[in-house]
C-alpha cells in the first residue's frame, strides 16, 4: 500500500526538482490481512460485525456522493473548455487565410465535446486547445494588422477570460480528485469498500508539457 500512495504524490526530479504527476490509474487492492480482520470483527460477537458494516455502507455513500462532485466539477471545467473551443473556431475563421490550422486537432476536439472524454482525454484536449491559442498568438505577431480586427480582438479578450475560469475550475476538480485518491487508501473501511467496489485512484487535471516548459523560461 505504501507503493501505491508513493505514486499518488509527484515526483520529484533531481535535476532542478522539476515535478511530474504520474498520469495513471492506480486499483486499490486489499490483502488477505483486511478479511481476517473483518471475520475477526464477526468472530468478536455480532455487535462489532454490524458496527462495521454500518460503516462500510456509509463509505460506499461517501464514494458516491464523492464521485457526483467529481462529475460536477468535471462538467464545469468541460462547460468553460467548450465555450473556448467555440471562441478559437469562430477566430480561426477569421485567421484562416493569415495561419495553417491544425484541422486534426479541430477534429479530436469535436469527438470530445461529443460525450466521449474522460480524465486523460481531458488533459489531452486542454493541451490541444492551449496549442491552437498559442499558435493564434504567434498568428498575431507574425501580422499585427490582425489586432485592430475588433471581432478577432474580442475573441481573443473571451479567450483569456474563459482560460481563467478554465484555471480555477481545474483548482476545485483537482481538490475533489486529491480527496478521492486519498480517501481509496484509507485503511480499513474505505480502503475494503474501495477494493470490493473496483474503484481506481483518479487522474488530476495536469499542465500540459508545453506549457511547464513555458514556466521554466526566463522572461526578465
Amino acid at each position: 500500500m505504501a507503493n501505491q500512495l508513493d505514486e499518488l504524490n509527484p515526483v520529484v526530479r533531481e535535476e532542478g526538482l522539476e515535478t511530474q504527476v504520474i498520469a495513471k490509474q492506480l486499483p486499490v487492492k486489499v490483502g488477505v490481512g483486511s478479511t481476517v480482520f473483518e471475520i475477526m470483527l464477526w468472530l468478536c460477537g455480532i455487535l462489532p460485525g454490524l458496527i462495521f458494516l454500518f460503516m462500510k455502507i456509509n463509505a460506499k455513500k461517501h464514494f458516491d456522493q464523492l464521485q457526483q462532485k467529481i462529475q460536477r466539477n468535471a462538467s464545469q471545467i468541460d462547460n468553460y473548455l467548450e465555450q473556448r473551443v467555440v471562441v478559437l473556431q469562430n477566430c480561426a475563421r477569421l485567421l484562416d487565410k493569415a495561419i495553417d490550422l491544425d484541422k486534426d486537432t479541430f477534429s479530436a476536439i469535436a469527438k470530445y465535446r461529443a460525450g466521449q472524454g474522460d480524465d486523460s482525454t481531458r488533459n489531452e484536449v486542454s493541451a490541444q486547445v492551449e496549442n491552437i491559442s498559442r499558435n493564434m498568438n504567434v498568428a498575431f505577431e507574425n501580422y499585427p494588422e490582425l489586432r485592430a480586427h475588433a471581432e478577432i480582438a474580442d475573441a481573443m479578450q473571451q479567450n483569456m477570460y474563459l482560460q481563467r475560469e478554465i484555471t480555477a475550475a481545474r483548482e476545485l476538480y483537482n481538490d475533489t480528485i486529491d480527496q478521492w485518491n486519498r480517501d481509496v487508501f484509507a485503511w480499513p473501511t474505505k480502503m475494503i469498500v474501495a477494493a470490493k467496489n473496483g474503484y481506481t485512484t483518479r487522474i488530476p487535471f495536469i499542465a500540459s508539457k508545453e506549457i511547464k516548459e513555458k514556466a521554466n523560461d526566463v522572461f526578465f
